[in-house]
């Protein structure tokens, strides 16, 4: 029991993410020495090579960046995610479920845009997972909404007569 607890006191969620605290102080570590070292080194090799000083302390920093790089790699190979992905039997089926999906999605700046704005690969894809006809849907407006729309011109054209 003390172990669970300890364990879920190292992790933490950083950007919407879940990190082991531990695993993050190293690769921070790791990160500043590679890039760091990475700069002195190129710029007590530059100093002598480049044309200029200010060019040569350039490269060197274009070397830190390029240290970055190497420690991010490094640290991404050395510290897997902690993530736990689970998905739920039958919700991705569920109708309730991909309704209060889409409305989420529907709410964010930007909403959902329209399917006949989509690339045709997209739309291929959709088309594959059986999500098309969804959002589809969800475009021309909800089901009851659409219902009553269409019954009103029946019912407009029936007063007519």
């Amino acid at each position: 029991m003390k172990q669970h607890s300890e364990a879920q006191w190292r992790l933490a969620e950083v950007w919407n993410d879940t990190v082991d605290l531990r695993q993050l102080a190293w690769a921070i570590a790791i990160g500043v020495g590679i890039s760091v070292a990475a700069f002195f080194l190129a710029s007590r090799w530059l100093r002598g090579v480049a044309a200029t000083p200010e060019l040569g302390h350039a490269y060197a920093m274009l070397a830190g960046l390029a240290g970055c790089v190497a420690a991010g790699v490094i640290c991404a190979r050395r510290f897997p995610p902690k993530r736990v992905v689970r998905e739920e039997a039958g919700s991705a089926d569920d109708p309730a479920w991909r309704a209060e999906v889409l409305a989420e999605l529907s709410a964010q700046p930007g909403g959902l845009g329209r399917v006949s704005d989509l690339p045709p690969a997209a739309v291929a894809e959709l088309k594959e997972l059986g999500l098309y006809a969804l959002f589809a849907d969800q475009e021309a407006g909800p089901a009851p909404a659409r219902a009553a729309s269409a019954a009103r011109p029946a019912a407009a054209q029936e007063a007519l007569t």
